[in-house]
């Protein structure tokens, strides 16, 4: 199922990357503790931890496959700081992220 929004596609090939697409999203929004807007996206603080890391990396895999244009970046500074994640795109991907994703 091809999710279209103006020049965005979202491929989601087989129903087992949905559903992990779909299990790891409602995770991490769980885990959300501050989202700042940014110019093409957002940033989202979360504890710094290595659990926390392990979430952001299966996201950011399963975000490349299905949504190419994504740009991504993770902060971390030391073991006792917060993780950002930097979640941004073209124009428009600030509204695909809201509808598409809802964090």
């Amino acid at each position: 199922m091809d999710i279209k929004n103006d020049r965005f596609i979202c491929r989601l090939t087989s129903p087992e990357l949905r559903e992990r697409k779909a299990t790891v999203i409602s995770s991490l929004k769980q885990l959300i503790l501050e989202r700042q807007e940014i110019h093409n996206g957002f940033r989202y603080r979360f504890h710094g931890s290595d659990e926390i890391l392990d979430l952001l990396n299966n996201f950011i895999k399963t975000e490349r496959l299905c949504c190419e244009f994504f740009n991504f970046k993770i902060t971390v500074d030391d073991r006792n700081s917060p993780v950002w994640l930097e979640l941004s795109g073209p124009d428009g991907a600030k509204e695909f992220i809201l509808n598409e994703i809802g964090f």
